[in-house]
């Protein structure tokens, strides 16, 4: 029986890639891609010449089945999203689910996810904290942070940046204007910056100064106000 290999990838800068991952990629007998064109840049950079397929959250359950029988018949299949760690955020946990379902082996490498440098680099407590993700865009929002209003771990949300201003409003309405957050856009890119204060402060900023990039807020809980 052949193994799983969940590779995390730059979120930003190439060198973040490890020889680890590298050699994984290289060795892999089929490369799982969120979105092959990007993973290809990558893989280009690197010089691996392998073979990839499409897993994506539109085909991933029709693909499943395929991909653990392929390994199941000795291959080894390494799967990328297209940046970060897979499964956070992104395509990922259905593969792993079937695969540790199914007695296959299942590595994740250690590796860039965007979420960690922004938590650490907030300044506010990280020893306990409750990692939330992208928010339901609609249906379920607010009934969401109604009840993360009382959380008194440090939170963690991923936005897009022409959502980024409206989504720090209604934190406002469930945190209060005060809470403090920080906000790090570009992470590991050229333009990184990580800009902190109270929400109120964050809104006026980011209102004068138009958000562009990758988007990781992170806003205190109840117990650090």
């Amino acid at each position: 029986m052949g193994k799983l290999y969940v590779v995390p990838t730059p979120v930003g800068n190439l060198e973040d890639m490890t020889f680890r991952a590298i050699r994984i990629l290289k060795e892999a007998d089929l490369v799982l891609a969120e979105d092959t064109r990007t993973s290809g840049i990558l893989l280009k950079h690197f010089e691996i010449k392998n073979a990839m397929q499409s897993h994506h959250k539109f085909n991933e359950h029709k693909t499943v089945e395929s991909v653990v029988s392929r390994i199941k018949g000795g291959e080894t299949v390494a799967l990328v999203s297209d940046a970060g760690t897979p499964g956070i955020s992104d395509p990922g946990f259905l593969v792993v689910r079937e695969c540790v379902r199914n007695g296959i082996e299942v590595q994740c490498l250690p590796g860039a996810t965007a979420f960690v440098p922004a938590l650490v680099a907030s300044g506010l407590p990280n020893e306990k904290f409750c990692f939330e993700g992208f928010l339901p865009q609609k249906k379920g929002r607010m009934t969401r942070l109604k009840a993360l209003a009382e959380e008194y771990r440090t939170m963690v949300f991923y936005e897009s940046p022409h959502r980024l201003v409206k989504a720090l409003t209604q934190f406002t309405e469930f945190f209060g204007a005060e809470r403090q957050a920080s906000v790090s856009r570009e992470i590991s890119k050229i333009h990184e910056e990580t800009v902190r204060g109270t929400l109120a402060e964050l809104i006026e900023h980011f209102t004068a100064n138009e958000p562009r990039g990758e988007i990781v807020i992170v806003v205190a809980g109840t117990d650090d106000k």
